[in-house]
């Protein structure tokens, strides 16, 4: 590089700032001399050649400092424009640029480095050598962290304007206006981050579900030995999978993992829930466990409190799974493929029962709400909560929809008619919403989703809500609930009320006959005249119930079906299809409209078919809304597919309904679903 040709300093100093200066001092110079001349011409002609000097060695000095300082400017050009060049070489920023038709014209050196052997990039799309690169595309500085339904393979993505080329990730910038695309590589950046992932704090819960059951009968020897054989197995499993686990009660233990692990144990559908079941059931000591797993950016102390969130969903759907969830993202639920344990209590009874009806005194009137298409369960359950407030002498409303319910209800409240007392009690939505009070307590029965109720805003009109339930929790739930009372195990939620009146004071009016009836009647349909989800309760239920009034022969004549219906159910069969192994769908017309009820009981009849695992049944409820009944054998979690299409229920009784959408529309995604659960 030759130097630069700069001008001399001493032209560069040649300025008028400087001129007057020096004039100035010239001027004093020769104003001395010529004074000490006339004092001694001697004096003077030695002062003035003194100054002559002087002004001739300044001149002389300011030269060679100009030319020092010239050099070194020219030097220091030099040296940046080398620096420049070693940049566009060595620095690992890439430059591109592009003609009008988005082909490449030049490239920096250092992109050219990773190059192939005689390889040309010059002239080549640049779509076709940077796949990764969208010239039409804004792309934005600031990376893109966030990943869609809470994904976690798509996090470990790059942001948009983050590619990998050849081994390395490129941040790119496109200057549109110049036709310049310049590429940062990131690649240890990138690494950081991906280690960064992996290595995220995740905190989790381990609770053995049914311990206490197991270990009861045992005596020490044989309590010590099954705990000797749990610790031994929980060991070897958490020291294969990096987890540090530490005991904190009997029953339950603290988890602790890196992310990395928790996406092997998401890959391997935390058989751990599985093989535990299978471990201690050969020994006849079948125990069951929950996990309820957290991780995100939070603090330990909140990731431990969604932990316990996630663990409590897990025994509130009946143990023997596990739930992980990333902070404020959907959980995702493994395991649950049996029925829950019985794990309910007299004790547990005695306790809701007594919490219920305490605040039932301090409520001014009670308000009971099911589920909409209410079914035999939801009234009859509804009508016992009635029951135990109207013995306590408090005032309670039962909300049903009377345009909304099938013909086995529609009997059902043409029977209730005929007793006073009860049908007083009935109202519908409209009249709830205007009369309901922030102090007014509303028990949900039959149900948790607030958005299935008959009156869905009920729970926002009041400051107090009761759940009583049967159905496997889901994660919409109503906020800050007082009471809970979720068994997944029980048969029906009927089954659950009726034993909170063995602890209600017998001092007011007792249950009547209409009532036993319908409690009686949800019972029944609910165990498919108890043959399904059948304990020893739901019979000391069912028995108590008999002895109080109920009576079947009612029951049968409620639950007589029209031949109409039976027709609607005969049309619907003839669609009949097997979708997967085992797996049967059946869907009724788009433009006919039908009952959950005719949807539920002709899931029942299919399901007696031969190589019949499972069945759903799709038809339209009404202009906006299309339902599924879904039934299986036990093989078949009919209620994990149903909680992917937004409802939800038991492992081999589930259901949920869709607005705005066809009856062809549901029935594709709805095999798409059953497909991945088989695959």
């Amino acid at each position: 590089m030759k130097p630069l040709k700069d001008k001399r300093l001493s032209s560069y100093l040649d300025v008028e700032s400087l001129n007057k200066l020096v004039i100035p001092m010239i001027a004093i110079q020769l104003a001395i001399s010529i004074l000490s001349m006339f004092l001694n011409i001697w004096l003077g002609i030695i002062v003035l050649i003194l100054f002559i000097i002087l002004d001739v060695l300044v001149w002389r000095l300011s030269n060679k400092v100009g030319e020092d300082l010239d050099s070194y400017i020219t030097n220091l050009s030099y040296r940046i424009k080398r620096g420049e060049h070693e940049a566009n070489i060595k620095l690992p920023i890439g430059i591109v640029i592009y003609d009008e038709d988005s082909e490449i014209e030049w490239m920096s050196p250092y992109l050219q480095s990773f190059s192939k052997n005689d390889e040309s990039l010059i002239g080549k799309n640049i779509e076709d050598v940077f796949p990764g690169i969208e010239i039409e595309s804004d792309f934005e500085d600031e990376d893109e962290d966030e990943s869609e339904n809470g994904n976690d393979e798509e996090k470990t993505e790059p942001s948009k304007n983050i590619f990998e080329w050849r081994g390395n990730y490129y941040k790119t910038r496109v200057e549109k206006d110049i036709n310049v695309i310049y590429l940062e590589n990131v690649s240890n950046y990138v690494e950081i981050k991906d280690e960064l992932y992996k290595n995220r704090s995740v905190i989790g819960w381990l609770y053995l579900d049914n311990y206490d059951e197991v270990t009861k009968g045992l005596d020490d020897r044989a309590i010590s030995n099954f705990n000797s054989l749990l610790t031994t197995y929980l060991s070897n499993w958490a020291r294969q999978h990096n987890i540090y686990y530490k005991r904190i009660e009997n029953d339950k233990y603290l988890l602790l993992l890196r992310h990395e692990e928790l996406k092997r144990l998401e890959k391997e559908e935390f058989n751990i829930v599985n093989n535990i079941r299978e471990y201690t059931s050969k020994r006849n000591l079948p125990l069951t466990i929950s996990i309820g797993i957290s991780y995100g950016e939070a603090s330990f102390v909140e990731l431990a409190d969604f932990a316990q969130k996630d663990l409590d969903l897990a025994l509130g759907r009946g143990g023997d799974q596990a739930i992980v969830r990333e902070v404020e993202q959907e959980p995702r639920y493994y395991g649950g493929n049996t029925n829950p344990m019985e794990k309910r209590t007299r004790v547990r009874s005695r306790m809701i029962s007594e919490a219920l009806q305490e605040q039932i005194k301090q409520s001014p009137t009670i308000y009971i709400m099911g589920h909409m298409y209410p079914d035999m369960d939801s009234i009859g359950s509804a009508l016992g909560i009635a029951r135990i407030a109207m013995m306590l002498d408090q005032e309670c409303k039962v909300i049903i929809d009377q345009n909304e319910v099938g013909s086995d209800i529609q009997n059902l409240l043409e029977e209730i008619e005929k007793f006073k007392d009860t049908a007083k009690n009935i109202i519908t939505p409209e009249e709830a919403y205007e009369t309901v009070t922030p102090e007014d307590l509303v028990v949900m029965v039959d149900h948790h989703k607030p958005s299935m109720s008959i009156a869905p805003d009920m729970c926002e009109q009041t400051n107090k809500v009761v759940v009583i339930d049967h159905h496997r929790r889901g994660d919409e739930f109503p906020k800050d609930p007082i009471l809970v009372y979720i068994e997944p195990y029980a048969s029906s939620a009927s089954e659950l009320i009726t034993e909170l009146f063995e602890y209600v004071s017998t001092d007011g009016n007792s249950i009547n006959r209409i009532e036993a009836t319908a409690m009686l009647g949800g019972i029944i349909v609910d165990t498919n005249n108890f043959s399904l989800r059948t304990g020893s309760r739901t019979f000391d239920a069912a028995s108590y119930l008999q002895s109080v009034g109920a009576n079947t022969t009612t029951i049968q004549r409620i639950l007589k079906e029209d031949p109409v219906n039976y027709l609607e159910r005969m049309e619907i069969i003839k669609t009949f299809e097997f979708v997967s192994d085992g797996m049967a769908v059946a869907y009724g017309g788009e433009e006919e409209n039908h009952t959950q009820v005719i949807a539920a009981q002709t899931a029942d009849t299919m399901l007696s078919m031969t190589d019949v695992e499972a069945s759903f049944v799709i038809v339209r409820l009404n202009e906006k809304q299309v339902g599924i009944s879904a039934r299986s054998l036990g093989k078949v979690n009919v209620q994990r597919i149903m909680e992917q299409m937004g409802g939800g229920g038991h492992l081999t009784n589930a259901a949920t309904q869709i607005e705005d959408q066809t009856i062809e529309e549901i029935k594709e995604q709805l095999t798409e679903i059953i497909k991945e659960a088989n695959t």
